[in-house]
Formats: C-alpha cells, sequence, structure tokens
C-alpha cells in the first residue's frame, strides 16, 4: 500500500465546508415573520415636584453633609430613596425627620440622580 495520490481528489467545494449552504437556498420559502411592534415610550417618573439641596456643618463636629429637604415622600419612601442615593453616590446617609442627609458635599452630583428619580424642580443653596 502506498501514499494516496492527491491529484486524483478533486479540490472541496469552497474554502470550507459549510452545512447550512442547502438552507441558503430555500430563504425565500419561508413565511414572512410578524412585524416588530412599535417603539414604546418610556413614561416620566413619577416623583416629588420639588427638592432642596444644600451643605450644613452646624452641629456636626466640623463634618461636611448635604441635607435634601422637602420631597414630601411618607417615611417607607423616604428609606428607599436614601439607598437609591447611597448607592448612586458611593456615600453613607440617613433619614433625619423629613430629610435625607448623605455624607460629604454631593451638590454638583446630587442633582442629576433627583431628576433621574422624577424630581422636577431641584434648588441648590
Amino acid at each position: 500500500m502506498g501514499k494516496r495520490d492527491k491529484k486524483d481528489e478533486a479540490p472541496p467545494p469552497g474554502p470550507f465546508n459549510n452545512p447550512f449552504a442547502a438552507l441558503s437556498a430555500q430563504r425565500d420559502a419561508l413565511p414572512a415573520g410578524s412585524p416588530p411592534p412599535p417603539p414604546r415610550e418610556k413614561p416620566e417618573p413619577k416623583g416629588p415636584a420639588r427638592a432642596v439641596v444644600r451643605m450644613e456643618r452646624k452641629g456636626r463636629g466640623g463634618k461636611e453633609v448635604t441635607v435634601v429637604e422637602q420631597l414630601g415622600l411618607p417615611a417607607a419612601q423616604l428609606d428607599t430613596w436614601l439607598k437609591a442615593l447611597k448607592n448612586g453616590l458611593g456615600c453613607g446617609g440617613v433619614v433625619e425627620d423629613d430629610a435625607l442627609v448623605l455624607q460629604g458635599d454631593q451638590r454638583e452630583r446630587l442633582p442629576a440622580l433627583l431628576e433621574a428619580r422624577g424630581v422636577r424642580k431641584v434648588t441648590v443653596g
């Protein structure tokens, strides 16, 4: 038994063996699919009408905190808002009375997060 002659073999039909080549001929026979659904508009997030953001140092041992007031939310919602803002800003915080108190001076970064949560007017003081 000798080596096989390569000259007797036919070259492959293309550069690669394509197992789906026979299916591409049947593509026109397929039924048309359903049209894509129309794009839905995102509903505007509902939130409080306004918020007042200010920075405080008094009575806190010289530490800076950012206070968010006049949200007008119930206590349960204040807790969820506080958790979301703490995660978004990467800082600590607490609910005091009807205000959210966040650690550090967050006056520049906070308005964008509040507007994303549906606050229509943010006053920075």
